[in-house]
């Protein structure tokens, strides 16, 4: 990961808008029915070096393929994983709902559209023999299309995402190993060999873990401390799977998950920070602009960022159509580089724009916001007219 000296470089988190055609073939892919592997190859590569190309022409410095050759951020595991078997949910079956805490205050909200669990598919995905790494085609392909569409570009570097192994956990779900610790390293073990495969090609890699902090909501049961020693076991699982990789080419992100709703009882980041701090990487890239939790750049007064780290605060979200003005972002980015220093900042996104932004012209707009917002902040944290 690159500090900048001389300006506020900008990013995004990594899923963008898939084209209707592809994504049809994907989910077909996805749910195991026929489609044409070699129409999907050709369709992916077009598609990538067209999102790439388009992220510079918005002002993205730190660019990705947009997540294209998958169907979703975290369910592609699935593909790649052997070990698991598909079959009907049993009736002991229970869905994790991700809203759980705000579901006892808000029930009637949330039930007037049926909407009481997410995780509640007909069919589950469940662990039966031991795990392994089974995806190495579709990793190289990922990364080859990457590869591709940078040529002739001028970009300042490019990342691929890959799931964490204690989101991967809430979805996919164990009847082989012994306890869940055992279930958890073995993802763990499985998973390392993609996030190796996109370090030695050359891209920084961004491990996504949205269930460190909206797992708080998953289990209401919990209290702080069960909760914490809960996540710091699905850290040390994550550390485990990157032992040997330089952290400087690896970022992490994490979220409080990409619903529509309430958010008045997610997990306080005060309450978790140094949790995140101890992922073996070099930026966190952290949800910030939404309005509850814009205000928890206050956080980083009081805990310090260690030296030659970096934060990749959200200044733009990424459930909303509403494009942020250049001067908010602007004055986000600011607070953040006057706390943790100006070279210690990227500009990024909540989370992935991709699935929740109402339609890809409002996305493009919103990068192309914030883009501009970067270069207001440049001329106030270096001085510039």
């Amino acid at each position: 990961m690159k500090h900048s000296t001389e300006r506020i470089l900008v990013s995004h988190v990594g899923s963008l808008a898939r084209p209707k055609d592809l994504m049809e073939m994907l989910v077909a892919r996805n749910e195991g029915k026929s489609f044409d592997s070699a129409v999907l190859a050709k369709r992916t590569r077009e598609s990538v070096a067209e999102v790439v190309a388009k992220q510079i022409e918005c002002g993205i410095d730190v660019v990705n393929d947009g997540e294209l050759g998958k169907s979703n951020f975290s369910r592609y595991t699935k593909e790649r994983l052997g070990g698991f078997v598909e079959r009907e949910a049993g009736a002991d079956f229970k869905p994790t709902s991700i809203f759980g805490r705000d579901m006892k205050e808000f029930t009637e909200y949330f039930n007037r559209g049926g909407r009481t669990s997410i995780g509640h598919h007909a069919r589950v995905f469940y662990c039966v023999e031991p795990l392994k790494y089974i995806g190495q085609d579709e990793v190289n392909s990922d990364i080859a299309n990457l590869e591709a569409a940078l040529q002739g570009k001028k970009y300042e570097e490019a990342f691929l995402p890959a799931i964490a192994p204690g989101t991967m956990e809430h979805w996919m779900k164990n009847e082989f190993y012994k306890s869940n610790e055992e279930y958890l390293f073995a993802i763990a073990g499985a998973m390392a060999e993609e996030y190796k495969a996109i370090v030695d090609a050359g891209f920084v890699l961004q491990i996504d873990d949205p269930d460190l902090a909206d797992a708080w909501q998953m289990h209401p049961e919990m209290s702080l401390a069960d909760y914490r020693k809960y996540q710091q076991l699905r850290i040390d699982a994550l550390n485990h799977a990157l032992k040997g990789l330089p952290e400087e080419r690896i970022r992490f992100h994490m979220c409080w998950g990409s619903y529509h709703g309430p958010h008045k009882y997610d997990i306080p980041l005060k309450d978790i920070a140094d949790l995140i701090l101890k992922v073996k990487a070099t930026a966190y890239s952290i949800e910030a602009s939404n309005p509850c939790h814009d205000h928890e750049w206050r956080v980083w007064q009081d805990v310090k960022l260690p030296d030659g780290k970096m934060l990749m605060p959200g200044v733009i979200g990424h459930y909303s159509d509403f494009i942020e003005h250049p001067q908010a972002i602007a004055d986000r980015l600011v607070r953040y580089g006057k706390i943790v220093g100006r070279e210690n900042i990227i500009a990024g996104t909540d989370c992935g724009i991709g699935s929740r932004v109402g339609h890809p012209q409002v996305g493009w707009a919103k990068f192309q916001a914030m883009a501009e917002g970067a270069r207001i902040a440049t001329k106030e944290l270096w001085g510039r007219n």
